[in-house]
């Protein structure tokens, strides 16, 4: 008998990656050992890594909307887990986040072609578009 799929392809998890995370974390935790995840017991870290989101996500957009804005922020992101009571993960969220933060300032700053890189050149077609967003604005104005 076949369990029909419940969860949309879109809103999987890639499994890849999620056991990658486990693996490093249970490697962590032993590094002596070498543990294997059974096939059901990734479908369930997978599951429920989805559904967490879910939550958090829902619980940052009423932060969100109680602000009066549309976009969420960092900030409301730490503030839904403090409000799910996972308030030890704050503290280390916010200093992962600073420190990516400092780390791409930097990779900014020290090299200023950095946007022209890769295949899609946002940083030129950005600059392209400064133009003819500051005209759109002034025939707004008129």
């Amino acid at each position: 008998m076949e369990t029909e799929k419940v969860v949309p392809e879109a809103e999987e998890l890639p499994k890849t990656i999620v056991r990658r995370v486990v693996k490093d974390k249970l490697h962590d935790c032993s590094p002596d050992t070498d543990i294997s995840v059974h096939k059901d017991a990734l479908l369930a870290f997978c599951e429920s890594a989805r559904i967490f989101i879910h939550y958090l996500s829902a619980t940052a957009n009423d932060i969100c909307k109680e602000s009066k804005r549309q976009t969420i922020n960092a900030e409301d992101v730490l503030k839904a887990i403090e409000a799910i009571d996972f308030n030890e993960f704050v503290d280390p969220l916010r200093d992962s986040l600073d420190a990516k933060q400092i780390v791409s300032q930097k990779v900014v700053a020290s090299n200023p072609l950095f946007f022209f890189r890769g295949n899609h050149n946002l940083g030129r077609r950005m600059l392209e578009r400064e133009p003819e967003h500051r005209s759109q604005k002034k025939r707004k104005r008129n």
